[in-house]
């Protein structure tokens, strides 16, 4: 039994040779986009520590001052976008006594990280962290956020340029673009173009300045953001007379 077969739609598109014919060619090209603009965000790393000879003594001494360095965070309230603890330990130092091994004290350590949009607290929050007891200050990392519209702006710019370079390969054979044939995001991203106007690591704080509400503000200048995108685009071109 022989089967009739199925007469196509008369709207089914034309498939296209990947590599053009003469009667209609290819053209494709790369688009890119380079942007440079002011951070969203702001990090900082907050290292605790306590030291002891006993283990309870040295927690809670730890504990104590985890308190009052997350009470003065979150006095800052919703300026502070983001508090998140990383890790928290508690280990023994040893020393050899003859044979013997023995604890000669205990290290305590909790971080915290902070992420701020607000960079005026920013400088006004670091001082006081930094004037702390037995307190470091990492940072800080200047940051686009992940929905940030720069993104974007930087993509349109990209596929505007490769729009611009197809139609001036047309112009050069005096024709003119076809269809849109395929467009490839080939990478999207961005990363800082320096370090921050401040220490990457600051050192632990002087013993006996846990009240540091007075501290002068440190002046932080932020980092600008490099955004970069790219795309591939092929355009069919109307076959141009090239004799």
């Amino acid at each position: 039994m022989t089967e009739t077969p199925t007469p196509q739609p008369a709207n089914t598109p034309t498939t296209h040779h990947p590599y053009g014919t003469p009667d209609t060619p290819h053209v494709t090209v790369r688009g890119e986009a380079h942007l440079e603009v002011d951070p969203e965000t702001a990090h900082i790393t907050v290292t605790i520590t306590a030291r002891g000879t006993d283990r309870r003594t040295t927690l809670d001494d730890l504990t104590r001052r985890n308190t009052t360095t997350l009470d003065l965070i979150k006095s800052y309230g919703d300026t502070i976008e983001k508090l998140e603890t990383g890790t928290l330990t508690i280990n023994p130092e040893l020393t050899r006594h003859g044979r013997a091994e023995r604890i000669r004290a205990y290290h305590g350590s909790i971080q915290h990280t902070v992420t701020l949009a607000d960079f005026t607290t920013l400088g006004e929050l670091t001082a006081r962290l930094a004037d702390h007891e037995l307190t470091r200050i990492d940072g800080p990392w200047w940051s686009l956020r992940p929905t940030s519209p720069h993104h974007a702006t930087a993509r349109r710019q990209a596929v505007r340029e490769a729009l611009q370079r197809a139609r001036e390969y047309a112009d050069a054979l005096d024709t003119r673009l076809g269809a849109l044939l395929e467009l490839s995001d080939t990478g999207t991203h961005h990363s800082p173009l320096g370090r921050a106007a401040f220490a990457q690591a600051m050192p632990y704080g002087a013993a006996g300045a846990e009240a540091a509400g007075d501290a002068a503000p440190i002046d932080l200048e932020p980092v600008r953001q490099s955004v970069d995108a790219q795309v591939e685009a092929s355009f069919t071109l109307i076959p141009p007379a090239l004799g």
